[in-house]
């Protein structure tokens, strides 16, 4: 009898031991990796290390978040494939990274956005437009938009030895940009060559002369010392406003219980107008900075920089059918653009 009461007791100590894995499973928080390929003092990681920062204290310990910098998992060019898979779960890629899959984030390089100031961009993106991407988010890459985009800033070219004085000296140079169709037609539209070159590969790429010069911010440029690549001059042209596009997959999206996508969202839309400040500030820092290195900037007259946006947007229509954009995103890019300047 006793024996076989002992018996039970063991078989009942052995089922919990092997139930409390299980358990301990069941209660552990949720794994929130993201992926961002610019350094870790880059006004993106702070931003987004920030928010991680905030949320993972909001979760009261059912969320766990961990960012990676400098491209350690995906560079932002591949991100998008590893959101779909799984392979991590929050990401911020640049609008123009992710264009081969969404075309609509070729939105910025139309014509129409061409020398635009930041404040017109964001009432672009704020607005329907932004909308449709989310929308295009969430059905082509399986993720969703937790809020407004965060903005880098204006983006400009930048050289090693070719001086850049005026648009005109942009004819039949290479020019790397971060990827993406429009940067392609608006280079080969200013008689230059285009370039795609991952951002962790601009140091080396610039040393070993493979390209004469590049699309990029001051503030990135000063996150990772290129003046010490060798850049000297910079034609602050305002090509395009550069944007950030905060995303976690729908596989980790639709982990959460309501009340912690409620309070992501809202963490996001709390802090989102700082984190947009603090970035525009970084690139005001980030211009001296780089003229006390030496850079010699130049900046194009609003007339040039108009005349060009004018000459552009003769081609705007075979443009916008080239980069795949939709006409009803064209249609809304146009109407806030011309109300916004």
């Amino acid at each position: 009898m006793a024996s076989h009461i002992n018996r039970r007791i063991l078989l009942t100590g052995v089922a919990a031991s092997l139930a409390a894995p299980l358990i301990a499973r069941a209660d552990a928080p949720l794994a929130l990796r993201c992926s961002l390929d610019t350094a870790p003092n880059h006004g993106r990681n702070v931003s987004v290390a920030d928010f991680l920062k905030k949320f993972e204290a909001a979760s009261d310990g059912r969320v766990k978040t961990e960012m990676f910098s400098s491209g350690q998992l995906f560079p932002d060019l591949e991100v998008g494939k590893a959101l779909i898979q799984g392979q991590v779960e929050m990401a911020c890629p640049g609008a123009w990274a992710i264009s081969g899959i969404i075309p609509n984030c070729e939105l910025f390089q139309l014509a129409a956005m061409y020398g635009r100031d930041v404040a017109v961009v964001q009432k672009v993106i704020d607005g329907r437009a932004g909308e449709i991407v989310a929308g295009d988010i969430n059905q082509r890459l399986r993720s969703h938009v937790i809020g407004k985009w965060l903005t880098l800033g204006y983006q400009n070219l930048y050289s090693t030895s070719h001086p850049l004085n005026s648009l005109a000296d942009l004819k039949g140079i290479k020019i790397r940009s971060p990827g993406g169709a429009g940067n392609a037609w608006r280079t080969r539209f200013e008689g230059a060559i285009p370039n795609t070159t991952a951002w962790p590969a601009v140091p080396l790429a610039l040393s070993q002369g493979t390209f004469d010069a590049l699309i990029s911010t001051d503030e990135s440029l000063v996150s990772s010392k290129l003046y010490d690549a060798g850049i000297k001059y910079s034609l602050a042209d305002h090509e395009w406003v550069g944007e950030y596009i905060p995303m976690v997959s729908l596989i980790f999206w639709n982990k959460l219980p309501p009340d912690l996508q409620q309070k992501m969202s809202e963490i996001w839309e709390q802090n989102i107008a700082q984190y947009r400040q603090n970035m525009l500030g970084l690139q005001n820092k980030a211009r001296t900075v780089l003229i006390d290195h030496g850079v010699k900037i130049v900046d194009p007259s609003e007339s040039d920089l108009a005349d060009l946006r004018n000459r552009m947007m003769a081609q705007q229509d075979d443009q916008a059918k080239e980069l795949k954009v939709n006409p009803e995103l064209v249609k809304l890019v146009n109407a806030d653009a011309s109300a916004g300047s």
